[in-house]
């Protein structure tokens, strides 16, 4: 595992979303795509569900499967390869997924996802977020109660000027 301080990583490195909804946590958040599996993004959705997986590391089948069929889940990470639930989100539909650090307190080391030794492969795309971004979507999700967020993904943080007005408020950079 690589463990690299987002200092290093040049802008064209990260892929970038907003949650929508809930507005508490109206932010651009920064992720890293898979080093070398899984898809790429050949659509910009402007609103989709980042649906939180049950179980919430993805490992097998999940109660909540229906929901992310056509949406975004979001994972944590622990208990399976990266490539293991981008899979599993795959086969139950899902359009891409975001993996987060099962690490709550990470606010600025971003994991390298490479493959697992299967040769197994996943069309979808896979992405790495923050631990502490992770808590904070699944945490203001469990106090509105709801199901899932709302996002737009990717966004071009380079066409925005206010972009770093927009990151969460527990971002250092």
């Amino acid at each position: 595992i690589v463990l690299r301080s987002c200092r290093g990583l040049r802008i064209h490195d990260y892929l970038y979303f907003q949650v929508l909804s809930p507005g508490d946590i109206r932010y651009i958040f920064t992720a890293t795509p898979a080093k070398d599996f899984g898809g790429i993004f050949h659509t910009r959705y402007e609103q989709i569900h980042l649906v939180p997986a049950e179980p919430s590391e993805a490992c097998g089948e999940l109660s909540n499967g229906f929901f992310i069929q056509d949406q975004i889940a979001l994972v944590e990470r622990g208990g399976c390869s990266f490539l293991s639930k981008t899979r599993v989100v795959q086969e139950h539909g899902g359009r891409a997924v975001i993996i987060s650090d099962n690490a709550v307190d990470n606010d600025s080391f971003y994991v390298e996802m490479i493959q697992d030794s299967t040769q197994r492969t996943a069309d979808i795309p896979a992405l790495f977020l923050l631990g502490r971004d992770g808590y904070m979507i699944r945490r203001s999700l469990e106090q509105h109660g709801l199901p899932w967020a709302i996002i737009s993904i990717p966004v071009n943080v380079t066409s925005i000027p206010t972009f770093e007005l927009l990151q969460p408020p527990w971002t250092f950079w």
